[in-house]
């Protein structure tokens, strides 16, 4: 028996605020990979897992906080835990991996091409195996064309935030990538929605046709709290905070030739003082008449 699907029990309330979690997850992530590209190699593994967990993080909240939203007609909707979760650290297993290549490979070229296809095809499992965890009575079927076409859109969504945290500086453009993520990232969940189509089986039971967000709340906690700690230490990181983020490592400065030109030139005035001193002295035998 077919089943009749309602995406939007909750209005648009579920979908801006899916949006606006993707675009949160987005732009800690884009700004921790930013960070990461301006410090020593030391440092980096560590503004990279940062990203890491906030894109995973991030796109994983979007995603069932899109489906508070769900519910299937004349049959309750369940979740089951272990591969709920399982569908978390699948994300941000993948989104690492793309994350990490273009860390250290760079955005460009093959290491962002690879990065982008391992980091969408991260994204695309994380919303099919959470659609698995669903229990009801009856099964999902999903249109193949459909599907291809949501994987290629977390797959180029990917990429192309990859691509803007190895370019993006200052607050607007970042704002600007964190932005189009997040609708990027939207978009492929909804299209990857539009694939699905519910058959229930003879034992469905008569409920209301309100979704039941209940269930969604406490797995929702512990990714909600990583993303509020990767943003405090986002917004306290000074290197983000200033507009010219090469006076803060200044000091230890191997890197850094544009904020140490000012140093130098200083420190080199006193010779430079002292060279005049000599000129006058060599200016007689210039133009010596017996040699």
């Amino acid at each position: 028996m077919q089943g009749t699907v309602d995406g939007f029990g909750y209005g648009a309330v579920t979908p801006l605020v899916a949006y606006l979690m993707a675009c949160l997850g987005g732009a800690l992530g884009l700004r921790c990979i930013t960070r990461s590209l301006l410090v020593t190699h030391s440092r980096r593994p560590a503004w990279l897992a940062l990203g890491t967990a906030a894109l995973g993080c991030g796109t994983w909240t979007m995603h069932f906080v899109a489906m508070m939203g769900f519910s299937i007609a004349r049959t309750p909707v369940r979740y089951d835990e272990s591969i709920t979760y399982a569908s978390l650290g699948l994300a941000v297993l993948m989104v690492g991996i793309g994350v990490f290549i273009v860390g250290y490979r760079g955005a460009t070229g093959g290491p962002l091409f690879t990065g982008g296809t391992i980091t969408g095809l991260g994204v695309a499992s994380m919303h099919y195996l959470g659609m698995a965890g669903m229990r009801f009575h009856g099964r999902f079927a999903y249109s193949t064309p459909t599907v291809v076409v949501s994987v290629a859109v977390a797959v180029a969504a990917a990429t192309a935030a990859l691509w803007a945290a190895g370019r993006a500086r200052g607050l607007l453009p970042s704002v600007g990538a964190s932005l189009l993520m997040g609708l990027a990232v939207s978009g492929m969940h909804y299209t990857a929605m539009a694939a699905l189509s519910v058959h229930l089986d003879g034992t469905a039971e008569t409920s209301a046709d309100t979704p039941d967000a209940s269930a969604l709340v406490p797995m929702l906690l512990g990714p909600l709290v990583l993303l509020v700690l990767a943003g405090v230490v986002v917004i306290l990181d000074p290197m983000l905070v200033l507009r010219h983020p090469g006076r803060a490592v200044a000091l230890p400065a191997p890197g850094v030739p544009a904020a140490l030109a000012p140093r130098t030139s200083s420190r080199t005035d006193p010779h430079q003082h002292h060279r005049p001193d000599r000129r006058p002295v060599r200016q007689g035998p210039r133009t010596p008449q017996n040699r």
